[in-house]
C-alpha cells in the first residue's frame, strides 16, 4: 500500500511540473516568428548591440531580468509591467528594485524596433523579445550563442505579493537553492549553470556585508573565503558604506560571461554564500571543478540550463496576449 502511495504521490508531483514548466513547451520553437515577422531576431540584435555599445551595464541588467521574470509567474514579461494606483506590481517588490534599467530599457526599445516594421507590429511579445535579448547580450558578453524557443504570450498580471519567497537569496544554502529550482523543473546542474551568469555584473554591498563584518561570534569573516579577497571586499565595502555603492561579482573577468566564475569559487571567490556553497558542499563541489577547467562542458550545461529556465510558467493565448507596451497591460 505505501508503494502505491508513493507512486501516487509522485504521479501528482509530476503533473504540478508538468502543468508549470511542459504544457505549454509544444507551443514553443525557435521559427515560431518566421512566417509572422521573420526578422525579428535581426531586429532585436540590433537594438541590444546599440544599447550594450553604450554601456555594459546592459549586459547583466537584462539576463537578471529574464531570470526574476521567469521564476515569478513564469516567462512572461509580468517584471516590466509598470504599477498603477490600484496594483503595486513585481517590478517595485523589494527584491526587484535593485534591477538595473538597462534592462528595461533594453526590452522596451527592441519591442519598439519590431513594432516599427509594419508586418511585425503587435506581434511579438515582449516575453519573447526579452528572452531573445538575454542571449544576445550573454553573446556579445563573450559567452555561448544558442537558439532561443519563441512563442511566448505576455502575462495579463504582475503583483509585487507574487515575488515574495519566489527568487533565490544570496544567504542561501544548497538545500534551498535545489528546492527552489527543483519546483521550476530545474536540476541541480542547471542550477550550478544559470549561478554562472553571476560572472558579470554588480552587488551591493549590503548583499554580502555579512560575509565580511559579522559572520559569527567566533568568525566575524567568513571563513570560506579566500583571506586575501575578503579584505578587498572590506576595503570596497568598509562599514557604513554608501548603500549605492556596488562592485563587481566577478573579481577576475567582470565583464566577459565565462567560467571564470567556478574557478573564483574554487579559490574561495565567491561573493554570496549562494556562490561559494556550490563549492564547499560536496553534492556540488564536483561539477564546479570540471566546469573551472573545462568552458565547453559548461557552456553546453548553460545552454540547456538556460533553454529549459526558457520554459518555465509559459502563457498561451488563453492565459496571456501579446502586449502592445511591454510596461502595460493592453
Amino acid at each position: 500500500m505505501g508503494g502505491v502511495n508513493v507512486e501516487r504521490t509522485f504521479m501528482v508531483l509530476s503533473l504540478v511540473l508538468l502543468l508549470f514548466t511542459g504544457f505549454t513547451c509544444a507551443q514553443l520553437r525557435p521559427n515560431f516568428y518566421a512566417n509572422i515577422c521573420p526578422d525579428v531576431e535581426n531586429i532585436v540584435r540590433r537594438t541590444v548591440s546599440t544599447k550594450f555599445n553604450q554601456t555594459f551595464v546592459t549586459v547583466p541588467a537584462t539576463i537578471r531580468l529574464f531570470f526574476h521574470d521567469c521564476f515569478v509567474s513564469g516567462c512572461d514579461a509580468s517584471v516590466i509591467v509598470a504599477s498603477t494606483a490600484g496594483n503595486t506590481a513585481e517590478k517595485d517588490h523589494e527584491d526587484n528594485l535593485s534591477l538595473a534599467g538597462d534592462g528595461f530599457d533594453t526590452v522596451i526599445k527592441a519591442k519598439a524596433a519590431v513594432d516599427a516594421v509594419p508586418t511585425c507590429k503587435n506581434k511579438v511579445s515582449c516575453a519573447d523579445i526579452l528572452a531573445l535579448a538575454t542571449r544576445d547580450v550573454i553573446v556579445l558578453a563573450g559567452g555561448p550563442s544558442y537558439p532561443v524557443e519563441l512563442g511566448r504570450f505576455d502575462g495579463l498580471s504582475s503583483s509585487a505579493a507574487s515575488v515574495q519567497g519566489n527568487l533565490p537569496q544570496p544567504t542561501f544554502s544548497l538545500d534551498q537553492l535545489n528546492s527552489m529550482f527543483a519546483s521550476r523543473g530545474l536540476s541541480q546542474t542547471d542550477m550550478i549553470a544559470l549561478s554562472a551568469a553571476h560572472s558579470v555584473g554588480f552587488s551591493h554591498c549590503s548583499r554580502f556585508t555579512n560575509r565580511i563584518y559579522n559572520f559569527s561570534g567566533q568568525n566575524p569573516v567568513d571563513p570560506s573565503l579566500d583571506p586575501q579577497y575578503a579584505r578587498q571586499l572590506q576595503g570596497m565595502c568598509p562599514r557604513n558604506v554608501d548603500p549605492r555603492i556596488a562592485i563587481d561579482m566577478d573579481p577576475t573577468t567582470p565583464r566577459i560571461f565565462d567560467n571564470a566564475y567556478f574557478q573564483n569559487l574554487v579559490q574561495g571567490k565567491g561573493l554570496f554564500t549562494s556562490d561559494q556553497v556550490l563549492f564547499t558542499d560536496s553534492r556540488s563541489k564536483n561539477t564546479v571543478n570540471t566546469w573551472a577547467s573545462n568552458s565547453q562542458a559548461f557552456n553546453a550545461a548553460f545552454i540547456t540550463a538556460i533553454t529549459k529556465l526558457g520554459r518555465v510558467g509559459v502563457k498561451t493565448g488563453a492565459n496571456g496576449n501579446i502586449r502592445f507596451d511591454c510596461g502595460s497591460f493592453n
